[in-house]
């Protein structure tokens, strides 16, 4: 299955963007509108109920102030109430005598108790001689209502009748539906326009990460000279520096490692082609010309062996955990590698200026260093050394001092590359390795002219405190001891 057919059936972060402002907008607008509606439709039952009291008490009033403070008939009394009652939108009202409807008001109402045959039953069946609002939601209506007994003891009969008022509550909240309607509609339209502007401005967000994705797809191991484009000040900009300082950085490490599979590929050549040369010329049947080809190619086996010990020792030092610094007494670790450089064969060693300072190195890895400074010192200066070392600032020196012929001025720099080799000899890694430890430290290795006298001196400048970001000192005067 190709990388573009499953690319294809990912949801891009631009429609995962969209999605999620158009929902956490619409959740919103759903959340206000449905709050909106809930406290509005209570308003209007409210105000429904309030009118259905209010309509109560004129009711009671009408029947307590009679004419004369009396009525012939409890019919008389309701016959007045109905008379009297203000109507008002959705409502309907009727006077009920005997279980039917015997008075209605002198103009029309919107509501006709009528439609409703079963509600007067539910009256009468419902109310006894207390009044009694409740809500009749039957035969296709809902009705908000209130029922009215008027008794008169005395009275002609019948000495009960009812008065009644309802209320059409959906013909109430319609004007509040289609409010609801309209706001479904409007909040469409808006969330429409919020996916469109989010589709719109995500797309010119992300138009930055398209550009990386594409030139990341161009950038391989032969082509990592290509970078990404930098615009603007913002998150995706620092991104694009960011991915751009780890291009450069990788660029580095392949032209690193075409240069050290290069100078790995010379190196061993020489010593395989002397050996073949020497094997295809040499006369099996003379035993001294097989003697000496054998040492020969016994010699070059070594030189080989040890460039590749060599070259994995480097390629450790290369590693994300190169070194282990802990907090050492620099003159305790002074005086224990220069007991250690003694024993190099060839080697006379003499203590110069220690200094008396704590600081945090990896004490394997100096040692390491130091040992191979001491061993160039051998095989290029005599192998008459002075070992020290010395504090300044926030610096410390530690030095190996020969008395060579010295380093010519314009080799100074080029004899810590990898595989640089002086007349002497050697795999041409001794002087890198140690380049490379100093660095791991936050320091420098480098060479100078001693004070007095002939040879060279060679140190590593570390810094007496932990800075990850420090810059290397560069300079000849500060090395000096």
């Amino acid at each position: 299955m190709s990388t573009t057919a499953k690319r294809r059936r990912i949801v891009s972060v631009r429609t995962r963007i969209v999605a999620t402002i158009t929902l956490v907008a619409a959740v919103g607008l759903m959340a206000v509108g449905a709050t909106l509606y809930i406290v509005e439709h209570g308003k209007v039952l409210t105000q429904i109920d309030e009118r259905l009291e209010a309509n109560l008490e004129s009711a009671r009033f009408i029947v307590e102030q009679g004419p004369n403070g009396t009525w012939a008939s409890a019919t008389a009394a309701l016959e007045a109430v109905v008379q009297r009652m203000s109507p008002d939108d959705n409502t309907g009202a009727a006077g009920i005598v005997n279980d039917r409807i015997a008075l209605v008001p002198g103009v029309p109402l919107d509501v006709d108790l009528l439609d409703a045959p079963g509600f007067v039953d539910h009256l009468t069946t419902t109310i006894n001689s207390e009044p009694r609002r409740g809500t009749y939601a039957e035969e296709g209506v809902t009705w908000r209502y209130v029922g009215i007994p008027i008794t008169l003891a005395g009275s002609p009969p019948p000495e009960t009748v009812l008065f009644t008022m309802v209320y059409d509550v959906n013909a109430e909240l319609e004007e509040l539906n289609e409010l609801a309607v309209l706001y479904v509609v409007t909040a469409s339209i808006v969330l429409a326009l919020t996916a469109v502007t989010a589709w719109v401005v995500a797309g010119r967000l992300l138009r930055p990460l398209r550009h990386m994705r594409r030139t990341a797809e161009r950038i391989s191991a032969r082509s990592l000279s290509e970078r990404l484009p930098v615009h603007g000040r913002d998150d995706v900009s620092e991104l694009a520096g960011t991915m751009n300082a780890m291009l450069d950085r990788l660029d580095a490490a392949m032209d690193s490692q075409r240069q050290l599979v290069s100078d790995v590929g010379h190196e061993l050549k020489t010593p395989m082609t002397i050996v073949r040369g020497y094997l295809e010329v040499m006369d099996p049947l003379d035993p001294a010309d097989v003697r000496d080809t054998q040492d020969l190619a016994i010699d070059e086996l070594d030189r080989m062996a040890q460039l590749v010990q060599d070259l994995a020792s480097a390629a450790r030092l290369h590693g994300p955990a190169p070194i282990s610094p802990v907090a050492v007494d620099a003159s305790d670790l002074m005086h224990q590698i220069i007991r250690k450089a003694e024993g190099i064969e060839g080697a006379t060693v003499t203590a110069g200026p220690i200094a008396d300072v704590v600081f945090p190195v990896d004490p394997a890895r100096i040692t390491q260093a130091l040992l191979q400074l001491a061993q160039n010192g051998v095989t290029h200066g005599g192998g008459q050394l002075e070992m020290g070392s010395t504090v300044q600032d926030d610096t410390v020196y530690l030095w190996v001092r020969d008395h060579g012929s010295g380093v010519p001025l314009e080799n100074r720099e080029t004899i810590f590359e990898r595989f640089y080799r002086s007349e002497a000899g050697g795999s041409g890694l001794g002087l890198n390795i140690v380049d490379v430890i100093a660095r791991a430290h936050g320091g420098t290795a480098g060479v100078t002219d001693p004070p007095n006298g002939p040879g060279s001196l060679f140190y590593l400048s570390l810094p007496r405190l932990t800075h990850p970001e420090r810059t290397p000192a560069h300079g000849v005067d500060s090395h000096r001891r």
